[in-house]
């Protein structure tokens, strides 16, 4: 009876923390995704702590950079808020692409006045945007390159995780869609400005949000819309595995080509926001606000992505909890990066991504 109980107790432990933490509501159907699952689970308590033991690490200095433009997809709720602030305290005029316009001009005003920042102070833009839809991309694109010359900074930070499967009416899978073929086609798009922007001493930077697990994600070319085996976890993976060989690719043809310009890759940590809204975790979010970062913590690593003077010779590197961090065995690997960058180019219709015109 002693020895059922020794072994019993752990196992139902064990099974318990599988079933609360699962990456999605959805339980994994064959064994393909079991194995996902855990690895997605073990790759989660190393980012846990990861996050535990690097929080002294985990700063951000703020300064004074009046004249800049940034543009940040999302922000209006969870790090993107808090990246927002910090970058209005950095006097820097943002440009939000969202959903809803106004209730996200609400939802931004109301957290600075809360924070003590005058409003009246703060030069904010919001502009209409689906990030997952390429209609709407294109279109926003065209309205901030009318009104605007230059982009300093192109925050890629609006995603999703572990959604039910979905096709988007242009027949993309959404965390594909969203995470990653918008901001890569946004990128393309806004290129003039970002080129306008960046100088030799100060070079405009894009900076991609990705995440920790995109070190276990794979490039499925031969069903890159997951609809023979759709797995939430599985499509998340692999979205923010191609957020990272994207900036690292985009880096190297900058530097060959010769453009002001530095992309980045980072994993904010694993925080508590609305991003695991179809998580197991729901069933129990008391645990998230005892381990997880909060979204305060979250926005470090991407606004020190963006506008920490040490990493302008760092460009294409990943980096966690403000450094520099190990990655997917790809992201060294230019091949693989140029044959996915190939391939989307392909799937978004994209000519030249690296075209000189306005």
């Amino acid at each position: 009876m002693g020895l059922v109980l020794f072994i019993g107790l752990p196992v139902g432990l064990l099974l318990a923390i599988f079933f609360f933490m699962k990456s999605s509501k959805e339980m994994p159907k064959n064994w393909a995704q079991f194995v996902c699952e855990v690895r997605m689970q073990i790759c989660g308590f190393q980012g846990l702590l990861d996050d535990f033991i690097m929080r002294p690490r985990n700063k951000v200095e703020l300064y004074k950079q009046p004249g800049k433009i940034a543009l940040i997809t999302g922000g209006n709720r969870g790090i993107g808020l808090r990246i927002v602030k910090k970058l209005v305290e950095c006097e820097i005029e943002v440009i939000l692409g969202v959903r809803n316009p106004v209730d996200s001009r609400k939802a931004v005003e109301a957290y600075l006045e809360h924070a003590k920042i005058p409003v009246s102070s703060c030069k904010l833009h919001y502009e209409q945007l689906d990030i997952g839809n390429m209609k709407s991309v294109r279109e926003f694109a065209t309205k901030i390159r009318a009104k605007f010359d230059k982009i300093h900074l192109l925050i890629n930070n609006a995603g999703v995780m572990s959604v039910p499967f979905k096709l988007t009416d242009e027949g993309f899978e959404s965390h594909m869609a969203i995470n990653y073929y918008g901001h890569f086609l946004l990128t393309h798009l806004l290129l003039p400005q970002l080129r306008a922007a960046g100088t030799a001493e100060c070079k405009a930077r894009v900076v991609n949000v990705s995440s920790c697990v995109h070190k276990i994600g794979e490039i499925d070319y031969n069903d890159i819309n997951k609809v023979k085996n759709y797995y939430p976890a599985d499509a998340y993976n692999q979205s923010k595995l191609a957020q990272v060989l994207f900036a690292k690719y985009t880096n190297l043809m900058f530097e060959e080509e010769g453009m002001p310009v530095l992309s980045y890759s980072l994993h904010p940590g694993v925080v508590n926001t609305d991003l695991f809204e179809h998580s197991s975790t729901n069933y129990i979010p008391w645990v998230r606000a005892l381990l997880f970062k909060n979204p305060e913590e979250g926005s470090r690593t991407v606004v020190y992505a963006a506008i920490a003077p040490k990493l302008e010779t760092r460009g294409g590197c990943y980096l966690s909890n403000c450094r520099e961090a190990g990655s997917h065995r790809y992201w060294n690997n230019s091949v693989q990066c140029e044959k996915l960058f190939n391939f989307t180019c392909d799937t978004l219709g994209i000519d030249d991504f690296f075209y000189k015109g306005k």
